[in-house]
């Protein structure tokens, strides 16, 4: 009979898989459970910035300057802007419209800028209607401004001076042909009661010179 031949070697057992196998989806699992974070915080940034809007008011009709503002005359509209700057410039759905006055037309579904809508103690300024060459105001020079007008007079050996500061531009129109060789805008300048006094002197200071206009920050 027989014996069976032994070797000082055993046989290699096949290496266990349980164990790798578990590994491997203990990595699919981590996997899987980042993505969906990922995702989720990915979802909720989408959310919060697809509701980045500010609500303003937009004219439902044609507004001539004069006109008393209420919300009869006005719609809401949602807009993203790209600068809490730039949403600032326009009358906002939450604002007090009680004796607000438009001091320029505002088209029907046009945005009512801050500048166009003004107290109506503001709106009873006396208005004065200066022409100005175009070199001497800003291009983009537009109802609702604030600037200061100044003279330069036509002797150079003169100064120029301050005539006014800090008061509203109501209404720029566009170039008016050609006087003494330049081009030049009307604009109507709003005038406070206590401007008035200096108006006589202005008047004549500008008659020996060329007024200008200098923008204050809008």
């Amino acid at each position: 009979m027989q014996s069976p031949v032994r070797s000082g070697f055993a046989v290699p057992s096949a290496p266990p898989q349980r164990n790798r196998r578990a590994r491997w989806k203990d990595g699919r699992l981590v996997l899987g459970v980042l993505l969906v974070a990922i995702t989720a915080l990915a979802g909720a940034k989408l959310l919060s910035s697809a509701d980045d809007t500010t609500t303003i008011w937009a004219a439902d009709r044609d507004l001539p300057a004069g006109t008393k503002l209420t919300s009869g005359d006005l719609t809401t509209v949602r807009v993203r802007f790209t600068s809490s700057d730039a949403a600032g410039q326009y009358v906002a759905a939450d604002a007090n419209l009680q004796g607000l006055v438009v001091v320029r037309a505002v088209k029907a579904g046009e945005f009512v800028p801050r500048q166009a809508a003004v107290t109506q103690t503001d709106n009873d300024r006396t208005e004065l209607p200066l022409a100005i060459a175009t070199g001497r105001l800003p291009t983009d020079t537009a109802a609702g401004d604030q600037v200061d007008i100044w003279v330069v007079p036509k002797d150079t050996a003169q100064p120029a001076r301050k005539l006014w500061e800090t008061v509203r531009v109501s209404q720029v129109d566009a170039v008016k042909g050609v006087s003494g060789g330049s081009a030049r805008r009307q604009v109507l300048i709003g005038l406070d009661p206590a401007d008035l006094p200096k108006l006589p002197a202005a008047l004549a200071a500008m008659s020996a010179g060329e007024p200008v206009l200098v923008r204050r920050g809008r």
